[in-house]
């Protein structure tokens, strides 16, 4: 697993559609799994799940975004990468994980 947390001074929506469109374009085998968006008066909270085939780990990996923005605030935004382990019991071999990530940060 690996993680990424990040303060960004945009628009959630617009931040959202960056996020989506850099990741679909990033990647040949990149999925936009499912998406989740919620609003409590000026509060809003947007999911994104990601999924791509990892050559490095020769498995899927998942990506998974959550924004949350308070009115005009920054967007809190945290990151979290699974699924890039091929060890029973324990993990070796995240690097597509790290990738996965990695296109994130590009991104942001």
């Amino acid at each position: 697993m690996a993680k990424l947390v990040r303060m960004v001074q945009e628009d959630i929506d617009q931040l959202a559609l960056r996020i989506e469109e850099g990741i679909l374009h990033g990647s040949m085998s990149a999925s936009l799994e499912d998406v989740s968006d919620y609003r409590d008066g000026d509060v809003r909270c947007s999911v994104r799940v990601f999924e791509r085939f990892s050559y490095a780990g020769g498995n899927r990996v998942s990506l998974n975004v959550t924004m949350l923005q308070r009115g005009d605030g920054p967007v809190w935004l945290t990151a979290i990468t699974a699924g890039g382990s091929q060890a029973m019991f324990f993990k070796i071999n995240t690097l597509g994980e790290e990738a996965f990530l990695d296109k994130l940060r590009e991104i942001l």
